[in-house]
């Protein structure tokens, strides 16, 4: 696996001198400033990998963007409305662009209106460290009795409505507003221009398009661009919905290993992925990890490694961002089951025989609960998954460990 490490540009509070200090390989980004539905020019383009190639003293950092995530794909694209077609042109464009500058692969999501939700951002553990959180109890608080969304209370089990009202009830305005702001905080934009009413507005627009249409809308997507990545050598790869569950009504189309399925079957190229993210799909009991990786491992074309605690039994529930090494996914089962197929990649000459992988998020520990980075990206907590990540790699790796299974 090649060792990555996800960058949000110049303003990130960690920095190119702290990701080269963590001994990654390359650099996971994406151009956040440029709206989404416009073309990302050469320049642009140009520009960050400039900024990623040097340390803050100036000196080379020895880093490359290998990575793009994400190319955003709009809500118009999502629904098929409004400048949609405009948009997947500008994809196009911005992908040859990307191509023309040597970056290969391409993470994108076709998440409706939320890129991802928790509930709370900095969840305190026993240990002192806090991470994201997604609190079933909370969210449904929110969607009933904050955004007051119609028909909501029959999205949640009547236990969790109940709760959910004696717990809303609890809150003082200043947690109502914490609380919307969290949740929020998920849209693209959210976090300086997003209203209530914005979001009430997003989901109308939703109302009439159901998982099948939202699902035949991405293979029409796919349609039109993963020619194109075939063409030009690159490779495209969709993020799965998070969390794996359906949330304020909208459809989840990206959410299982069938789901994955039905998409590759419907434009079967091999440019065209799976961004395997065991954070997201590990939201879901029922979600089997290293075999998903060892069944669609051929099309995985990019690797999220992170690891959550399912609070609840029930579908839907609460869980939160757990070490590395402590949630229900087996990460030594994952990884093991990720050098396989890079060995039988490599065994049949295919260049992408590494697969680019990342940390993906993080407790923040130590010196990261002052530096208050990007919820989910401190330096210190990454770079702890990354050791622990490492360690397994090396000994799965090892011909003393590789050699004996033979």
């Amino acid at each position: 696996m090649r060792q990555t490490w996800r960058w949000f540009g110049p303003k990130d509070l960690v920095s190119i001198d702290d990701m080269r200090q963590a001994g990654v390989e390359g650099v996971v980004s994406a151009l956040h400033h440029v709206p989404t539905g416009s073309v990302w020019t050469p320049e642009e383009i140009a520009e960050r990998q400039r900024v990623v190639g040097s340390m803050t003293d100036g000196a080379p950092s020895g880093l490359a963007w290998e990575v793009v995530e994400s190319l955003p794909v709009s809500e118009d694209i999502k629904k098929q409305k409004g400048d949609w077609r405009a948009h997947i042109a500008a994809w196009k464009e911005s992908l040859t662009n990307l191509s023309r500058a040597g970056i290969e692969v391409i993470c994108y999501n076709f998440m409706p209106v939320l890129d991802w939700t928790r509930t709370d951002l900095a969840y305190r553990l026993p240990s002192g460290a806090t991470c994201m959180r997604f609190d079933v109890v909370d969210f449904a608080a929110f969607d009933i009795h904050i955004l007051d969304r119609p028909g909501a209370a029959e999205s949640f089990p009547d236990f969790v409505v109940e709760e959910a009202a004696r717990r809303f009830a609890e809150m003082d305005d200043d947690r109502r507003r914490q609380l919307a702001g969290n949740i929020v905080f998920g849209l693209p934009g959210a976090a300086e221009s997003f209203t209530l009413d914005d979001v009430r507005a997003h989901l109308a627009e939703f109302d009439a398009i159901s998982g099948e249409s939202l699902r035949t809308h991405l293979v029409d997507f796919l349609s039109e661009v993963a020619p194109l990545a075939q063409e030009l050598g690159v490779r495209i790869c969709c993020h799965p919905d998070d969390p794996p569950f359906p949330l304020l009504g909208l459809p989840r189309i990206m959410s299982t290993e069938a789901d994955y399925r039905r998409v590759m079957e419907a434009v079967d190229l091999p440019a065209s992925g799976i961004t395997l993210c065991t954070g997201s799909l590990g939201a879901r009991h029922d979600n089997d990890l290293p075999g998903m990786m060892k069944r669609l491992g051929s099309r995985v074309h990019f690797l999220h490694l992170r690891n959550v605690h399912l609070e609840t039994p029930h579908f839907g529930g609460s869980f939160y961002e757990a070490g590395h090494l402590e949630g229900g996914t087996d990460m030594v089962a994952m990884i093991d089951a990720i050098l396989a197929e890079e060995r039988a990649r490599k065994a049949a000459g295919r260049v992408d025989w590494q697969i680019p992988m990342r940390p993906d998020h993080g407790q923040d520990i130590l010196d990261d609960l002052k530096r208050k980075a990007q919820p989910g990206y401190p330096a210190i907590g990454r770079l702890k998954g990354l050791a622990e990540l490492r360690g397994i790699m090396t000994a799965l790796d090892h011909p003393v460990v590789h050699g004996a299974g033979k």
